[in-house]
């Protein structure tokens, strides 16, 4: 039998996985099932209908599960999979298109973007913005701790990548999902000023922005009236 790598054994269905865990996983899968194949020195028809446990046993898959658990390859997935099924409606927040004009500057401010106030407050959240896109960012912050202050810029409205360290963050602009998305929910579970749904002029790291969360959060039927975008993103120009 001549030796094959996992990537010279195709998917049963002749289809390739669309995301990456289900890839991954699939591939582990299949290149231990042919590794022990390999070690039977039996026939196919012989070993996969009265061996199959020599094959791929349970032990096997959770030793797959646990590997891909403990290499955070989850969390990846989960974090970036907006960015990949829908590029055209998310975007990485250091690629962000200019999709807000730029608004007048007076009283030392300019106006750069509107997004949709998730928890109304008392007062506006000013900070230092930072642009989080990765999951080695997250985990830097993790070990590191994130500056005072700190506003994070994402664009995925899930929550998976903001999740571990949305309780440090001082306030979020989020570019895409509505109040009701979950990370919505996680702002007001952790009481984190947010804005959803933004559109916004390129911000760059460490702009001192300041977050309108005295607007009023979009009623039950803004998003199917177009009655969004209230709450105002200003940039303070340097030296105010």
């Amino acid at each position: 039998m001549t030796e094959r790598s996992s990537d010279d054994i195709s998917p049963k269905w002749g289809s390739i996985e669309m995301l990456p865990l289900p890839a991954r996983y699939n591939a582990a899968v299949r290149e231990l099932a042919a590794e022990h194949f390999a070690g039977t020195g039996a026939p196919w028809k012989d070993v996969v209908f009265d061996r199959e446990l020599e094959l791929f046993s349970v032990d096997d898959a959770s030793a797959i599960e646990q590997a891909a658990l403990d290499s955070g390859y989850r969390f990846d997935f989960s974090a970036t999979v907006s960015l990949d099924s829908e590029p055209d409606k998310y975007k990485r927040p250091d690629k962000a298109a200019h999709t807000f004009a730029d608004g007048d500057t007076s009283n030392g401010r300019r106006q750069v973007g509107v997004g949709d106030n998730v928890i109304r407050k008392a007062a506006t959240v000013i900070g230092p913005v930072t642009l989080i896109s990765t999951v080695d960012q997250v985990m830097d912050y993790l070990t590191d701790g994130i500056p005072e202050g700190t506003i994070g810029v994402i664009d995925d409205s899930g929550g998976t990548l903001t999740a571990p360290i949305i309780e440090e963050l001082s306030g979020v602009i989020c570019l895409g999902g509505s109040v009701r998305s979950h990370l919505g929910i996680l702002a007001r579970e952790y009481d984190v000023p947010t804005l959803m749904n933004c559109r916004i002029d390129t911000l760059n790291e460490g702009d001192i922005v300041e977050l309108e969360v005295t607007a009023a959060p979009p009623t039950a039927e803004a998003y199917d009236i177009g009655d969004t975008g209230h709450a105002r993103i200003w940039v303070l120009e340097r030296g105010v």
